[in-house]
């Protein structure tokens, strides 16, 4: 198992909507969390992977690219 398949966001179970938007919420969620127990470096990431997330299902979401590979799970 490569580092680049353990970060693709691009697979099928992400096809659905309502789990693209849990993510996402959840990780902008976690960010404010740790904002405001006073951890900004932690707010500083989980902000980071929910905007890459968001990115990634929204701004670019193309649904040929969630469907099964062959070879792949």
């Amino acid at each position: 198992m490569s580092l680049q398949s353990i970060l693709d966001v691009r697979h099928p179970f992400f096809l659905p909507l309502w789990r693209r938007v849990a993510l996402v919420a959840l990780c902008g969620g976690w960010a404010l969390m740790e904002l405001v127990l006073g951890n900004p470096l932690w707010a500083l990431v989980f902000a980071a992977i929910g905007g890459w997330c968001g990115y990634q299902f929204f701004a670019i979401f193309d649904p040929k690219d969630y469907q099964p590979r062959d070879g792949s799970d």
